[in-house]
């Protein structure tokens, strides 16, 4: 399934929904078979590991978890706030990400 989404990896977000409500962070991931994406600080999860070669001494670990795409949004590079994320025909004919509030283009 080759899917775009209006987020990418690296995009800095806002979160519009759920525990973590109104916070930012960063894409570390996108699961986009699931619809997806890993946001840093973002949904965190205890997880209880065994002891192991990585990690010796084992215990509880604190894990970002994924996220739907639908409860985030794009940050506005120009404003800082979130915006939707619109596509139109850039320079050398190819599609590019841009911010409906401002206008500018989305890296």
């Amino acid at each position: 399934m080759n899917r775009k989404f209006h987020i990418k990896k690296g995009d800095v977000v806002f979160v519009n929904a759920g525990v973590d409500k109104g916070k930012q962070g960063k894409v570390l991931e996108m699961l986009p078979n699931e619809e997806r994406a890993i946001v840093e600080g973002i949904n965190m999860v205890s997880k209880h590991t065994k002891p192991n070669a990585k990690n010796p001494q084992g215990g509880i670990l604190k894990k970002e978890a994924p996220i739907h795409i639908s409860n985030l949004n794009a940050i506005d590079p120009s404003t800082g706030k979130p915006t939707k994320v619109g596509r139109k025909l850039g320079e050398k004919g190819k599609l590019v990400r841009f911010a409906r509030k401002s206008g500018e283009v989305l890296k």
